[in-house]
């Protein structure tokens, strides 16, 4: 994708990635896939650990909304679920082209990164909201 972070329509420019959260004192790993058109999140997962499965089920809820005739991009980090085959495979049976990052920057993601950093705030901001009400 070369950090061109850009669409002209939907359907046309997905980025994803899996970050790590702890909610009372527990880790939950959050995997979105976000329109880089609108910024629209199309499809997400929230685990317990780090899983493959958590990427097919996001994938499975992604592609019920990915139009028939649409040329997708899809981008990610070099994250080990991104490069495995079976990953691959389920890309390139919908004709959707894999896109990844060089190795170790995060630049390259930087649209889904800048996402999550902002989730992660917001989060503590309510969670630290919450605690003082109490």
């Amino acid at each position: 994708m070369k950090r061109n972070f850009t669409a002209e329509k939907s359907f046309q420019k997905w980025v994803t990635d899996v970050t790590e959260f702890s909610v009372g004192g527990k880790k939950l790993y959050l995997s979105p896939i976000m329109d880089l058109y609108n910024s629209e999140i199309i499809s997400y997962n929230l685990s317990e650990s780090p899983n493959f499965k958590q990427i097919t089920d996001m994938l499975q809820k992604a592609f019920k909304r990915l139009p028939a005739d649409s040329s997708l991009i899809l981008h990610s980090d070099q994250g080990w679920q991104y490069r495995m085959e079976k990953y691959q495979t389920l890309l390139s049976d919908r004709e959707i082209l894999q896109s990844m990052s060089a190795k170790g920057n995060c630049l390259d993601n930087a649209a889904m990164e800048s996402f999550l950093v902002s989730l992660k705030l917001n989060f503590s901001i309510f969670k630290n909201l919450i605690q003082l009400s109490r």
